[in-house]
């Protein structure tokens, strides 16, 4: 028995045994290649820890056969290249992400797997502004990026081509925000980017455009409060512009 055993080891390391990652967004299709031509050779696809069989192709009876799997993740969602054995996988979601392996029994004796990562399609960034100082020479303008219901994730402030400041998250689904703040004077480019490992979503900040000079605005000192009767007795509170404490 345990000859048989190393017998089959050793065909099976001979045959080939290869990895694949392949990185999908959520929603987008797939295509698992075999890299080869079916000719006499039965193929078989399994997914997951306990090898569920997906696919079956019996060449001499010409039978072509897919399953949704025990559970039932991928009713709909299977196609197959009746020329190469490659598997399709359409509409893709988390729930099909893992392990995939392909076997070709035959003359072409073949195992091939491939790990499989689904990412979920990424939000634009949104931004809030609010002015947190004005001067007559000065004016600072306080930005906030942030994203919601996003994991494996990292959200960035670049100022051009360098990043300014960056944080990430993992697995969980949360929200993210990151607060910047820039002078209205700043003729720099500056852009908030969520981004995971497959791609990327970018908002630019206009500075002309979403903060305000101080231009027509007056700075809290520079208003005084006067006091005054009418001609009936009654007492009046005046707000007045005194440029002595601007």
């Amino acid at each position: 028995m345990f000859c048989m055993f190393a017998l089959c080891l050793c065909w099976w390391r001979l045959a080939g045994v290869f990895g694949e990652s392949v990185s999908v967004t959520e929603g987008d299709s797939v295509t698992l290649n075999t890299d080869t031509q079916i000719s006499k050779d039965d193929i078989r696809w399994t997914f997951g820890a306990e090898n569920s069989i997906i696919v079956k192709i019996k060449i001499k009876r010409q039978n072509f056969s897919t399953y949704d799997g025990p559970d039932g993740r991928f009713r709909d969602r299977l196609k197959l290249d009746n020329q190469t054995g490659s598997l399709t996988i359409m509409n893709i979601r988390s729930e099909h992400a893992g392990d995939y392996i392909l076997l070709i029994t035959g003359i072409n004796r073949t195992i091939k797997t491939f790990s499989v990562s689904v990412y979920a399609r990424l939000p634009v960034p949104v931004l809030t502004f609010s002015s947190s100082q004005c001067s007559p020479s000065q004016y600072n303008c306080s930005v906030v990026c942030s994203v919601v219901n996003v994991s494996a994730v990292s959200l960035s402030w670049y100022k051009g081509n360098s990043v300014l400041s960056s944080i990430s998250v993992s697995d969980l689904s949360i929200s993210l925000s990151l607060p910047l703040e820039v002078e209205y004077q700043d003729k720099n480019t500056y852009s908030c980017v969520i981004n995971n490992p497959i791609s990327n979503q970018t908002t630019q900040l206009n500075i002309t455009k979403h903060c305000q000079t101080c231009e027509g605005m007056i700075a809290p000192t520079c208003l005084k409060q006067k006091c005054s009767y009418s001609n009936n007795g009654l007492l009046q509170v005046l707000q007045t512009l005194d440029l002595r404490y601007c």
